[in-house]
């Protein structure tokens, strides 16, 4: 599924060189690709799921994924939104309308788990990384063709997509000591004024 390797099949036998992504990691030692070319399913669909799982930690997102394919949770749809229904999941997200696209999710679960057996190879924590960078564009229309009326045929598209994605490892948060949080509140005004007058009383 993924291509980190592209063949150039004209001309070059056996030559082979790295695709280029739409963006490079600022830090390359702690970031892992993973690419998909001319994968058959929609784009639209998994354009929208992308954005979905974009700058989530990797076991929520693979977590979000496998939820969508069971319909727990949905996909938000905020671009490709023509006749898409309205659904009450979409609530968590702010919006109105949705779906649970099964084999977009599926294509997205797989890149996941390549990227993930790269930041192995590469001796990066697994368990630290979060997606940085995902994006889909389209690919070149596969044709078909249907029988229409009068003996005429009509054009019957596909629309395939290319998925890159990087995953860069995250710093664990260490979270404040509490005493440090109840000294740094702002207390008001009036609050201040009543406590003052209670200690004159």
């Amino acid at each position: 599924l993924c291509g980190v390797l592209w063949l150039f099949p004209c001309g070059t036998t056996g030559a082979v060189k790295m695709t280029r992504y739409a963006v490079e990691p600022e830090n390359a030692t702690k970031s892992c690709k993973a690419r998909g070319s001319n994968l058959r399913v929609h784009f639209k669909n998994t354009r929208e799921a992308a954005q979905a799982i974009k700058n989530m930690h990797v076991r929520k997102a693979t977590r979000f994924l496998k939820d969508v394919i069971e319909r727990k949770q949905i996909v938000p749809f905020r671009r490709y939104a023509g006749g898409v229904g309205r659904k009450a999941q979409t609530k968590a997200f702010k919006t109105s309308q949705g779906r649970w696209p099964k084999k977009s999710a599926e294509f997205l679960l797989q890149l996941l788990k390549n990227a993930e057996s790269n930041a192995e190879l590469k001796g990066i924590d697994v368990d630290s990384l979060a997606v940085e960078h995902i994006q889909v564009n389209r690919a070149p229309h596969m044709r078909r063709r249907t029988y229409r009326a009068h003996g005429r045929i009509g054009p019957y598209l596909s629309s395939p997509c290319h998925i890159e994605m990087i995953l860069t490892e995250r710093e664990q948060v260490v979270p404040r000591a509490e005493e440090e949080v109840s000294a740094k509140k702002k207390v008001s005004k009036k609050k201040l004024a009543r406590q003052k007058m209670k200690q004159q009383d």
